[in-house]
């Protein structure tokens, strides 16, 4: 799929993308991962979403035109990724929550030795671990970099429900799933904040 093509599948309202990634596949330094499960953020409309409160240089890359790659760090550790969507200007992206390694599986067991192979990409830190995805690929163009990501036909059906671990809008149902896959995360709620002694 070209650049122009691929912009233009990604440019509606994230929650229509969202599930339009279900089943696509992303490649990068010799691993294929097919995608089973992913949550919409959206922007200044979304207590979830990193750009709730507007541009930041951590959260500029979501702002560019749709089909870039947005990573940032958490827990001072992991690397996670997401796909922006919509228009320029206005911040929404789809994090890639989980998938199946389908290509390089040698490679990918080698990135996560103590890892199952149902657990290779299961997680989104884990997906960006089996495909070598660092911070340095934010910002990278999904047609033309070195991560690449191609859609296939529309899922034939798919599973909604809340994201995962949030606090801010936990409820809403932004989580999208391929029914049946093991790949697919468990369901866990954010823990509770932990409030110090008086």
């Amino acid at each position: 799929m070209g650049s122009d093509a691929l912009a233009e599948a990604l440019s509606g309202p994230v929650l229509e993308v969202a599930p339009r990634l279900l089943g696509a596949h992303l490649h990068h330094a010799g691993v294929t991962v097919r995608l089973t499960e992913v949550e919409a953020y959206a922007g200044s409309d979304d207590p979830g979403s990193h750009a709730y409160r507007g541009r930041t240089p951590r959260t500029e890359v979501m702002f560019r035109p749709p089909g870039r790659l947005y990573c940032y760090f958490t827990y001072g550790m992991h690397t996670c990724c997401n796909v922006v969507t919509g228009t320029e200007g206005t911040a929404s992206a789809v994090l890639l929550r989980a998938g199946e390694v389908t290509d390089g599986l040698d490679l990918a067991r080698a990135r996560r030795p103590k890892s199952s192979d149902r657990d290779l990409a299961r997680g989104p830190a884990r997906l960006c671990s089996a495909l070598a995805i660092t911070l340095a690929d934010n910002g990278a163009h999904l047609a033309t970099g070195e991560v690449r990501l191609t859609l296939g036909a529309p899922a034939a059906s798919y599973e909604i429900g809340p994201r995962v671990g949030l606090r801010g809008a936990p409820d809403r149902p932004w989580r999208f799933w391929l029914p049946g896959e093991p790949s697919v995360s468990t369901y866990r709620p954010a823990a509770p904040l932990r409030r110090a002694p008086r």
